[in-house]
């Protein structure tokens, strides 16, 4: 009798400790592949102009997970192999990728008018988003989230939270196993 009750007992402190731990397992931060931006920070609005000659305010996309990349059209190497990573995410998330957007912002105004910013996405998904506007309307953008313009562009990929706010960078080749696990988490945290 004696080894029955010790036997649930020990069952009983098992099943404690194993509630426990899941608990604690479950309430851990996510474990973040990018650079983390702690605390948050709002991510400075703005107003370009589309592939599709429509405006695209940031501030009105609010409900979505963003990712934003600077770069061109005529880039030889490193953003057409981003825009290619970009596609390979949205692969990775399979039906979640409808709920992130996918942006291009260039730092070549004069070449990459709407048109031409239409023909390279398409190559990649249709579906991109890609920014342009006057030099004028693209160099406090640039400048707000430190990038130089005239092809300058820096190599870095900003996710954006549903709120609006910058959460993590990462360089253009981080994996796209890597950044698909953080939008994953960007879109359970809303």
């Amino acid at each position: 009798m004696k080894s029955k009750i010790a036997l649930v007992s020990l069952g009983v402190m098992l099943g404690v400790t194993l509630a426990v731990a899941g608990t604690m397992w479950l309430a851990r931060p996510p474990a973040w592949r990018g650079a983390v931006i702690e605390p948050p920070l709002p991510a400075p609005d703005f107003a370009l102009t589309d592939q599709h000659g429509e405006t695209f305010r940031l501030k009105q996309q609010a409900g979505q997970v963003m990712i934003l990349y600077f770069g061109y059209t005529t880039c030889p190497d490193e953003c057409p192999a981003t825009m290619g990573r970009f596609k390979q995410v949205k692969a990775e998330l399979g039906r979640d990728a409808d709920r992130v957007q996918f942006i291009l912002i260039t730092v070549d105004p004069e070449t990459d008018h709407s048109a031409q910013l239409a023909g390279f996405l398409e190559k990649f998904d249709a579906a991109f988003i890609g920014l342009t506007g006057s030099r004028a309307e693209l160099t406090p953008v640039w400048e707000s989230y430190g990038v130089q313009g005239d092809k300058g562009h820096v190599s870095r990929i900003y996710a954006l939270d549903t709120q609006g706010n910058l959460r993590l960078t990462y360089a253009a080749e981080t994996s796209a196993a890597d950044i698909a696990s953080d939008l994953r988490q960007l879109l359970r945290n809303r």
